[in-house]
């Protein structure tokens, strides 16, 4: 790379939303930034995938956070104050919240996803985004985001068109989704149903077919022209998010919502937080244990706990949730430390081990995307 230590450009490797998150806070401050991209367009791995972006870790709106860190909300939308759960003997229990629970967005490629807005938003601030470039190596100033290396866990089912009304409807069954939960999203005529699963993964087909039949069951679910798709989610909090002297961000770095998979905000915060460290001189490890850890040591142990729930576990679980009016509320109390989650944190990391190696490089001159120094990677 050439040009002045002032106005060097600075490489980013992946074009999720951390990626573009990075590049687009780069670009905002008059920084010269190109994206690789290994694919041929943005979020081709989601194919108008339906997922939620949280809004329940902050007491501030999603959204607002968004436009204050500079970022676009220019893209489809839906905000979801209400819902339905079921218990794996079929009874609904109502979710409701004042405020938006989550919004959920469409990811993928296509007009009006999330990936396509961030993408719009950072080439017009003149960032340089290179398709099909697979980066090994990158010798200048760079933050690695390049999605995940491992399945901790798994959403598998279908994208699909229907004249069903909008919603979301969860059913929290190990018969379904061992582990995890089933999710039926419905926005603007499209349909997202899938098993999400953290273990069990051989036998996929089966509990994708049982979730299918259940929500056919429950709500009369129908397909129009189901389309079958697949996503995986690493969990991991690293001992660094450098690999040698880069900044790595979002699930590349393992960064994501290890109870439920709500990692979208995550990965953007991360991003935010990686670019402002190679702007000012900052620790990036600094910041993103001030923003982010307490509330990912939260959410192993939230995990290690609905892992030992069971069915009847849930069932009781669903019933607090339903009993509350302010289920945003209820979550973000749950998603923040107290001195009892604490207590249980070196037993939650036990029993919650990502199915990737730490392979973060102690290197400090390493340029590698995936550290392969030492044979390491």
């Amino acid at each position: 790379m050439s040009g002045s230590a002032g106005n060097e450009s600075i490489e980013v490797v992946g074009a999720g939303p951390a990626g573009l998150a990075a590049a687009i806070t780069l670009a905002r401050a008059g920084r010269r930034v190109v994206v690789h991209e290994a694919a041929a367009e943005v979020g081709s791995r989601f194919q108008g995938d339906h997922q939620g972006l949280e809004n329940w870790t902050t007491e501030s709106d999603v959204l607002d956070d968004f436009r204050e860190h500079g970022l676009t909300c220019d893209f489809a939308r839906t905000p979801y104050r209400q819902g339905i759960a079921f218990d794996a003997w079929g009874k609904p229990y109502a979710i409701r919240s004042e405020l938006p629970l989550f919004y959920m967005v469409e990811r993928g490629p296509g007009p009006g996803t999330f990936d396509a807005a961030l993408l719009a938003q950072a080439r017009e601030l003149g960032v340089e985004v290179r398709f099909n470039s697979r980066v090994r190596r990158v010798e200048g100033p760079a933050i690695l985001a390049a999605g995940p290396r491992a399945a901790d866990a798994i959403a598998v089912g279908y994208h699909f068109e229907t004249d069903a009304p909008d919603g979301f409807w969860v059913i929290c069954d190990d018969d379904l989704a061992p582990q995890g939960y089933a999710y039926l999203l419905v926005m603007n005529g499209r349909g997202t149903v899938k098993s999400c699963m953290f273990s069990g993964f051989k036998r996929e087909a089966e509990y994708v077919a049982r979730t299918v039949e259940r929500f056919r069951r429950l709500v009369g679910l129908e397909m129009n022209n189901p389309r079958s798709h697949g996503g995986a989610g690493n969990f991991r909090i690293p001992a660094s998010a450098y690999s040698g002297r880069h900044p790595v961000a979002g699930e590349q770095a393992g960064f994501q919502d290890t109870l439920w998979g709500f990692g979208i905000r995550i990965a953007v915060v991360s991003g935010i937080l990686a670019a402002r460290s190679l702007m000012n001189g900052g620790n990036y490890d600094a910041r993103w244990r001030e923003a982010l850890d307490p509330m990912l040591q939260t959410a192993v142990v939230n995990r290690a706990l609905y892992s030992n729930l069971g069915n009847r576990g849930y069932r009781q679980f669903l019933r607090r949730v339903s009993g509350n009016n302010d289920v945003r509320g209820f979550l973000r109390r749950n998603y923040h430390p107290s001195w009892v989650k604490r207590l249980l944190s070196p037993w939650a990391r036990m029993r919650v081990q990502s199915r990737r190696r730490d392979l973060t490089c102690n290197h400090i001159d390493c340029a590698c995307v995936w550290c392969r120094c030492g044979g390491s990677g």
